[in-house]
């Protein structure tokens, strides 16, 4: 199984970017973790992350035809982008929305997610491990 991990804007500065919320574990922390679960549930992972939009939408059109699965934290293109939400419309391909915070405890609008009307699960506030989780559900859900 081939599952595209994309991260949205600021997840790059893990561990700076207010670690109350976030935790104090690094982007590299996160890389870390993504190939160890990639390793242990034997899975091909495709990392990326980008902090402008357009970018994060050629990679979901990028993953048509090569990817089984997608893990997506939109981060703050989770409130905002319907051409993420439209791209993940677009490619069909079954995907799990991940926020590190309980974005529902958060502001209102953080509770307001457009990527998640494309998605087949949303995964929040399990901090990290919910990437982990997100993969498992996509190899257990979706494994052709």
């Amino acid at each position: 199984m081939k599952i595209l991990v994309l991260n949205g804007p600021n997840l790059n500065m893990l561990g700076i970017r207010e670690p109350g919320i976030y935790g104090k574990n690094t982007f590299s922390d996160l890389l870390a973790l993504l190939e160890e679960t990639a390793k242990e549930e034997n899975v091909e992972l495709e990392q990326y992350q980008s902090n402008h939009e357009g970018c994060l939408v050629d990679k979901i059109q990028w993953a048509y035809g090569k990817m089984d699965g997608i893990v997506i934290n939109p981060a703050g293109y989770t409130h905002t982008s319907v051409a993420i939400l439209d791209a993940l419309k677009a490619v069909s391909i079954p995907a799990v929305e991940v926020h590190i915070s309980d974005v529902d405890a958060r502001e209102p609008f953080r509770q307001i997610s457009y990527a998640g009307l494309a998605c087949v699960k949303t995964i929040k506030g399990h901090g990290l491990a919910g990437y982990a989780e997100a993969i498992r559900f996509l190899k257990e859900n979706y494994y052709k």
